[in-house]
């Protein structure tokens, strides 16, 4: 019986399936090959339009605190007198205008980056307004600042600039890098570096509410304590920059019961917000970043690798798949072996380029760091000069801020350091951030090392005993020297014992894992009982398919474990060889294999690695490819265990799916059958039915 209503629902829902599959594997090839396409692309798609959504509010707030008070002054004569006491001038009437436009297309041009990100609002519209209107607010407030510097001068008068103006220049020279850079980005998008959308993650997609979110409250509370204590409102944003960073100079502090007991709720609430941002900006350079960038550095030392093997005949031989015994007996080794010193070489080159990139991330950050401490404290110098700063004391006072110490001996007093301090500290924590994040996977975690290893051999002795640790020490160099002794053939060992012949505590799986899991375990069973009544039948074909699907899901219920592990879980390649096993591959066979390619420049070469990685089962036929080739499994950004779970499971997919259509085939077959036979009851029954209808 057929349900009409039905019908609309089901279709829309596989049409919803299949359009979520599609999406799923153009991400999944992208991902796979990341690592052919220069980081400059990357930087232009990604953390270009990342940029501009964290310091497009901060440009915002910077305008309005650059409208919120007039430019000049008029500094007070006497001992004593200084440009933070001296006497407003009112500006005038077509400054102020201008302020405000430049204000007005500032922010409309964040809300239409705002929009873009969140898929409200497309590519094509969105970027010319956010370009063109940041570029306009730019050269709105340079055209007033020049007037203001030059023009405006008050004769007979010691004059000064407030801190509006500075606020004005900063907001300036923001709007106009931002803008650049994102003209960067539409630029390589017109060129087909990437589509014409920002493809982010949910967390760098929010990093732009974030930032809004903290720059609002910090405006916010200086607007509070602006009322509540009498400040200046620009020096209340001076006092809310340094709480919520929590450097705490001290120059100024709430003096009424009121001011103190809102800071109370007013810093715990910024510093949460402050960790947000934080966190968001780390996402982005320190895993996203991370893995885009160490994905294009094992290619280029993979690259190196194989154009230095080619100079050597005897080297270069080995990347050539055996196709003769002639061939094995001359190379002394087989196919089998070829493949392990390819796969053995790619570990080595993936290596190199992780410890490389680690370094590299921790230099760059570095100086980064540097060049924030040493331009800082410059910049502070000259500010400060009434205050007759020494270059040294520029130094200490950058560093103790940069560091969040804040004692408070030094503090910035003049109109020009202050809105410095506020731009240079938001800059400054989420690099400090940065440079330790980095400093953990590198330097903290060598000193780590170093600590757990003489502790476990002097007063701190581990689990193991002194005498076990260094048998396995010796174990372990033995056999970097003897490499082939001893190899376990994994193919041997009973399915589902992959890689848990040593167990270690590397942690459990997700909850989304653990309940996959248990649905897996059901399967699991089912599929062993079914192989069972085949054995009984005399059914051997079932059997196997049975037995052969039984092991596809213990297997993946293994790997599923190893998910989320830190560090990440590698194979060995006795366990690769019988994954590959699992879903069609021999690694004796050299049918499947190839010499792996230096330069990859063709459309065929930039595909994925193997047929399962991009069919669903209409095409049969494997591309040939290596371990130190781009369609290496080991290559891009993915970690084994994810990559080797969603072979599985869609090789474990394919099966089921042949074994649903043998059983729909075998069913339509018996019902043809059944339908040759007459039947006289059905007949007179028929006819009973049209006499009742007629009747």
């Amino acid at each position: 019986m057929n349900d009409p209503g039905l019908d609309e629902p089901i279709q829309q829902h596989s049409k919803d399936v299949e359009q979520e599959r599609k999406n799923e594997i153009d991400f999944q090839k992208e991902d796979e090959q990341a690592f052919l396409d220069p980081s400059r692309w990357w930087f232009a798609s990604t953390a270009f339009p990342l940029l501009a959504g964290t310091f497009g509010p901060m440009a915002s707030a910077f305008s309005v605190c650059a409208l919120s008070q007039n430019w000049r002054v008029i500094v007070p004569h006497g001992p004593g007198g200084n440009e933070a006491e001296g006497f407003i001038v009112k500006d005038p009437g077509w400054l102020l205008a201008i302020n405000s436009i430049s204000l007005v297309i500032a922010l409309i041009a964040n809300v239409a980056l705002l929009l873009n990100m969140a898929r409200r609002l497309s590519f094509s519209i969105a970027q010319p307004i956010t370009i063109v209107g940041w570029f306009i607010a730019s050269i709105l407030l340079i055209a007033l600042v020049v007037t203001a510097t030059y023009s405006l001068e008050l004769p007979g008068e010691d004059r000064a600039l407030t801190q509006a103006f500075y606020y004005a220049i900063l907001a300036a020279g923001l709007y106009f890098i931002i803008a650049t850079l994102m003209c960067v980005t539409v630029y390589g998008a017109h060129k087909g570096h990437y589509p014409q959308e920002f493809k982010l993650t949910m967390s760098q997609r929010t990093l732009m509410l974030q930032t809004i979110s903290f720059m609002v409250y910090m405006l916010g509370g200086a607007a509070v304590y602006h009322r509540v204590e009498g400040w200046k409102f620009l020096d209340a944003v001076y006092f809310t920059n340094y709480t919520l960073l929590t450097v705490g100079i001290g120059s100024l502090a709430p003096k009424t019961h009121t001011g103190r007991a809102l800071l109370f709720p007013f810093a715990i609430g910024g510093i949460v917000i402050l960790g947000l941002v934080v966190g968001s900006i780390r996402s982005l350079v320190l895993e996203r970043g991370k893995k885009k960038l160490g994905s294009r550095m094992v290619e280029k030392k993979r690259v190196q690798m194989l154009k230095k093997m080619h100079k050597k005949e005897e080297q270069h031989q080995k990347l050539t798949p055996i196709k003769s015994a002639e061939q094995a007996e001359q190379l002394g080794m087989t196919e089998r072996q070829r493949r392990k010193f390819e796969f053995e070489l790619m570990r080595q080159i993936q290596n190199q380029a992780t410890s490389r990139q680690k370094w590299n991330a921790l230099f760059i950050s570095g100086s980064a760091w540097l060049v924030l401490w040493f331009v800082g404290a410059l910049v502070f110098w000259k500010a400060e000069h009434q205050q007759e700063w020494s270059y040294f004391g520029a130094l200490y006072f950058a560093y103790t801020s940069l560091l969040t110490i804040g004692y408070g001996d030094f503090t910035n007093f003049s109109n020009s350091g202050k809105p410095a301090f506020v731009f240079w500290s938001l800059l400054a924590v989420p690099a400090l951030t940065i440079v330790i994040s980095n400093m953990g996977d590198t330097v903290v975690k060598g000193i780590r090392d170093l600590t757990d290893y003489l502790g476990e051999f002097t007063i701190l002795p581990g689990e193991n005993p002194t005498r076990t640790k260094a048998k396995k020490l010796l174990t372990s160099i033995r056999s970097k020297f003897d490499k082939d002794e001893g190899a376990a053939n994994m193919m041997d060992q009973p399915p589902g014992m992959i890689g848990e012949t040593e167990k270690q505590d590397r942690g459990g799986p997700h909850r989304e894992a653990m309940a996959t899991d248990c649905i897996a375990g059901e399967v699991e069973k089912e599929e062993l009982e079914d192989a069972t009544e085949a054995a009984k039948r005399g059914d051997e074909l079932a059997k196997s398919a049975h037995e052969y699907h039984y092991q596809l899901i213990r297997e993946f219920r293994i790997v599923l474990k190893h998910l989320g592990e830190t560090p990440p879980r590698q194979y060995t390649y006795e366990e690769w060889a019988w994954f590959l096993k699992l879903m069609g591959e021999d690694e004796d066979d050299q049918s499947s294999h190839r010499k792996a390619p230096i330069n990859v420049r063709s459309k065929k070469d930039q595909e994925p690695d193997m047929q399962q990685a991009a069919s669903d089962g209409s095409k049969q036929q494997t591309r040939q490819w290596s371990w130190l080739g781009n369609r290496s499994p080991l290559m891009g950004e993915e970690d084994e265990p994810a990559w080797v779970l969603e072979r599985l499971s869609i090789t474990l997919e394919k099966e089921l799916r042949k074994q649903h259509e043998k059983k729909k085939n075998s069913s339509q077959g018996q019902k043809e059958g059944d339908g040759m036979k007459p039947s006289s009851s059905s007949g007179s029954s028929q006819t009973l039915e049209q006499q009742a209808k007629e009747g």
